[in-house]
């Protein structure tokens, strides 16, 4: 088989799945929150709702599309597509296990964790230009609060995981994996990975850092002029970066594919996939417990708190290898 070929079979297996795997998240997302707030979630739709993804798949599909006259209409419609390019673009290098054939990923980059922050932060273009090219200003200020959010949020997380890279001595994710064979990192790491988790969620924008979109200031924000598949598609690429950080989270902290307790006989893909579902289960828990922040303290938080704490969290790390060394 030619490898281009072998490429693109790859690529659309794992498409597939994360596409799907979004679609569930969704639902289990819905239905962890009606738990939580005693409510029933979705179960009109198929058996226990299992279908009630679908209907909105459908929904979305058939819903009218309309551009606003006073938007810049090509840029208005590539937006919704540069955030979800670059949301998937990332599961390129993301290694799900590994077996005795090689790592089941579809490439495997030795700075792979440098290529996943490249590209994640192309996203905030997406939702900067495509609140700019609505033509009005409740998207635009929405944009505007995404980028400031975006680059205050990003200097702390990528801090929280430089100790990770010099406790691994790599930058490949199979190779921070491998390192943690015999002790995750979230133990030696335990600040970087709170700090982590924090600024993982604002770089999402979900609650309690959804200020980007918060619809008592800004109606629906950055994409209050959008509807129909255009609308889906910022939907999917948010659901899509949060699966993103999670196993990026699982990576870098949890072990990847490695087992609990030794528990061998279980493979390490359902491994990786139980730990991405943990960290999913903490954002869900976050939107249904905190409330939103305001934008002052959001933006205080992230500079005077998190990236002084990154920093320590660096030096310290630093510090203890170097005199180990």
């Amino acid at each position: 088989m030619p490898l281009w070929l072998f490429v693109v079979i790859k690529s659309a297996l794992v498409l597939f799945v994360v596409v799907t795997t979004f679609a569930y998240a969704m639902l289990a997302e819905r239905k962890v929150l009606a738990w939580m707030q005693l409510r029933p979630g979705p179960n009109r739709v198929g058996p226990w709702g299992l279908l009630q993804p679908a209907a909105d798949a459908a929904k979305m599909l058939f819903k009218e599309d309309l551009t606003p006259a006073t938007a810049d209409s090509l840029i208005y419609r590539l937006a919704p597509w540069i955030s979800m390019i670059t949301a998937m673009g990332v599961f390129a290098v993301i290694p799900f296990s590994e077996s005795s054939s090689g790592l089941w990923s579809i490439g495997d980059v030795n700075a792979g964790i440098l290529f996943v922050f490249s590209l994640t932060s192309l996203g905030v273009y997406g939702i900067s230009l495509a609140g700019w090219s609505s033509g009005s200003k409740f998207p635009l200020l929405g944009s505007l609060r995404s980028t400031a959010q975006m680059i205050s949020y990003e200097l702390a997380m990528t801090l929280s995981v430089v100790g990770v890279l010099i406790l691994a001595g790599t930058t490949s994710l199979a190779g921070i994996v491998h390192a943690q064979n015999k002790l995750w990192f979230v133990i030696p790491q335990f600040l970087g990975f709170i700090i982590y988790v924090i600024t993982a969620v604002a770089e999402t924008n979900r609650a309690p850092f959804d200020l980007v979109e918060a619809e008592t200031e800004l109606v629906g924000g950055f994409h209050t002029e959008y509807s129909g598949l255009r609308f889906g598609l910022f939907f999917i690429a948010e659901y899509l970066n949060m699966i993103t950080v999670s196993c990026i989270a699982t990576l870098l902290f949890f072990g990847g594919w490695n087992p609990l307790f030794g528990l061998s006989v279980i493979p390490g893909i359902v491994w990786f996939v139980l730990k991405v579902g943990f960290v999913i289960f903490i954002y869900i828990w976050l939107r249904a417990t905190l409330p939103r922040l305001r934008y002052d303290r959001l933006m205080a938080f992230g500079w005077q708190v998190l990236l002084p704490l990154a920093t320590l969290n660096l030096m310290a790390t630093a510090a203890i290898v170097a005199w180990k060394g």
